[in-house]
């Protein structure tokens, strides 16, 4: 996935009001649109100072319709905005705690894409998208990652994720990875020499400074332990450390600069 560079908000403001209008437009009669192109015609031609040409008439009957739809200014609109984006950025929102490891761990950076897999890490998916992250998320379960999509678009952040249907053992990363979140249910579903060859290919696709994060790392019993034991000894050379209870915490590592 290529990195975007972000839109300014007005440009997103003019995208949004030219889309409302061409909406409203296909929405009505020809004749209904014609009417409001006399309309425009007898607004323009009260300006003698104007020639009537195509682009303005074009001009003129947006603007009608702008009125008509009572369209927000770009003030107004920049405001609701904003204020809509600080609650997609807010944890609690995606069903987080404010300080889980995935909130205080990863920042959001223009450099790679964040790969999350695993049952249980939608939230973490989406939270980072609306923080700009460039999030692939990867899962077996098509259901799960047509309601991660649906979410994404519901909130404005389908440009920000892109889902895979399959497992770590068959994903290759043909980008640099900025950050990794996955669930131990998405190793322990691995075998062991399919789990090893997944992280040596994860952990050398992650930039310098990049972070893995494997939530729930004790919940799946013995063999959970025993898969973490492996996870730990894989990440031999980077910096980790545990967060979270026993039960359902989260191993962090951290990719050292070179």
């Amino acid at each position: 996935m290529p990195n975007r560079r972000p839109r300014s908000l007005k440009h997103e403001y003019e995208l949004y009001v030219e889309e409302e209008i061409e909406n409203y437009k296909e929405s009505i009669p020809r004749s209904a649109l014609l009417a409001i192109g006399d309309e425009a015609v007898a607004m323009l031609e009260r300006d003698s100072q104007l020639s009537l040409t195509e682009l303005l008439l074009c001009d003129a009957v947006d603007q009608i319709i702008f009125r008509r739809l009572r369209l927000p200014s770009y003030q107004t609109w920049r405001r609701r905005r904003l204020k809509a984006a600080a609650e997609l950025r807010r944890p609690e929102r995606w069903g987080l705690a404010p300080d889980a490891p995935v909130v205080r761990a990863v920042v959001p950076s223009a450099d790679g894409q964040v790969l999350v897999a695993g049952e249980g890490t939608e939230g973490s998916a989406l939270l980072l998208a609306a923080h700009g992250c460039d999030v692939l998320t990867i899962g077996s379960e098509e259901d799960a990652l047509t309601r991660v999509l649906s979410e994404a678009e519901a909130a404005g952040l389908s440009e920000r994720v892109r889902a895979l249907v399959g497992d770590l053992g068959s994903f290759i990363p043909h980008a640099p990875l900025r950050a990794v979140v996955c669930s131990l249910s998405a190793l322990s579903a691995l075998s062991k020499t399919e789990r090893a060859r997944a992280l040596e290919l994860l952990k050398d696709a992650t930039a310098d400074g990049g972070i893995h994060l494997v939530e729930g790392v004790r919940a799946d019993g013995v063999r959970g332990a025993t898969v973490f034991d492996e996870v730990v000894a894989s990440y031999a050379g980077w910096r980790i450390s545990m967060e979270g209870d026993p039960g359902t915490g989260t191993l962090v590592a951290w990719k050292e600069v070179a």
